[in-house]
């Protein structure tokens, strides 16, 4: 991944050069996969200069920090369509595309792997809560009327979004804390030393996410021009293409873990990416929606609700018996090439 670094540069280019609202959007874009390979990396490595948890907290914050400062930077222009397609493909990405791949791959190699099925239970449960908070808005926003609208979903939505991130932070703490062998890995010896200082990973940490702001913004700013002048559904943008951005790296962890039979840590970078966007990210869209005045809500298009909802009951029907093999793999890339049709 860190051979598109050129296009950080070459994305720079193309907005003072003037250049058109697809090589601006395409540079940039390819700018933000490599940077947000090495935020991970930055992260990890801060994480391991701390405790179990601090790390832990920090990987939770961090993790998605490409979703959230792209979701800012389309809300500070009312791109509110594009930032509801973004988490929701950022949810199904990981979900199905992500999982159903590392379960392929490991699949090829392994007759049957095994992994921790309660903490995968766990986290696929918490999904489902998540489905609650959009299912909810998005059944009252449909039954409204709109010259006498009988439910305020922006009211709605904002406090089923503080009570989404309360509860994020009380399993965080069930993770971290309180339930820490749920999800421990058995392979988590192997982590090994650091390679840099602390102030080295923090410098690191600092510039990587200027950056990344940096070319949201650009990204961001073009997305109109694509569409209108491109033809581009915005909709395909922000479900498919975006989630791109800030989970290419994690793909490929996801894919070489498995194929290593490390379904475990597979699984928290599938599953655990996917409650995170849920739980956390999406969530802190609406209240940073809030702060920016700009009326994003959790109500989505009734048939986003029941795809979003269909997925997480698929995935919960694969994991709970904690085993895998290459044709469940299968199943979850036929569901979201499925979604990604209709898109």
């Amino acid at each position: 991944l860190n051979v598109l670094l050129f296009f950080v540069p070459l994305s720079f280019w193309s907005v003072v050069g003037s250049g058109s609202p697809l090589f601006v959007f395409i540079c940039n874009f390819l700018a933000l996969i490599p940077l947000a390979s090495l935020l991970g990396n930055a992260t990890e490595e801060l994480a391991l200069h701390t405790g179990e948890i601090i790390g832990g907290l920090l990987n939770a914050t961090f993790g998605n920090a490409v979703e959230m400062i792209m979701s800012v930077q389309a809300l500070r222009v009312g791109l509110l369509s594009v930032v509801q397609g973004t988490m929701l493909g950022s949810i199904l990405s990981n979900l199905l595309l992500v999982l159903g791949m590392s379960f392929f791959a490991g699949g090829i190699r392994y007759h049957v792997q095994k992994f921790n099925e309660k903490g995968a239970t766990c986290s696929v449960t918490l999904l489902l809560l998540s489905c609650m908070s959009i299912v909810i808005p998005t059944v009252a926003a449909s039954g409204n009327d709109h010259a006498n609208p009988t439910y305020d979903i922006i009211k709605i939505s904002r406090t089923i979004a503080v009570l989404i991130g309360v509860t994020y932070c009380l399993f965080l703490f069930f993770q971290l804390y309180t339930h820490l062998n749920l999800f421990r890995d058995d392979e988590e010896g192997e982590e090994g030393w650091p390679s840099m200082s602390w102030e080295a990973a923090t410098v690191m940490l600092f510039i990587v996410t200027l950056l990344i702001a940096v070319h949201s913004e650009y990204l961001v700013g073009s997305i109109h021009d694509v569409v209108t002048n491109y033809g581009l559904p915005e909709s395909f943008i922000g479900v498919i293409l975006l989630p791109i951005v800030g989970n290419a790296a994690e793909h490929l962890t996801a894919v070489t873990v498995a194929m290593k039979n490390k379904v475990d840590l597979a699984m928290g970078v599938a599953v655990g990416s996917s409650a995170q966007i849920a739980l956390f990210v999406f969530p802190f869209t609406v209240c940073a929606g809030w702060v920016l005045d700009q009326p994003l809500t959790l109500a989505v298009q009734p048939m986003n609700a029941l795809v979003l909802l269909m997925a997480v009951l698929v995935a919960m029907a694969i994991v709970q018996d904690g085993e895998s093999n290459w044709l469940e793999g299968v199943m979850l890339m036929a569901a979201y090439l499925m979604i990604a049709i209709v898109f």
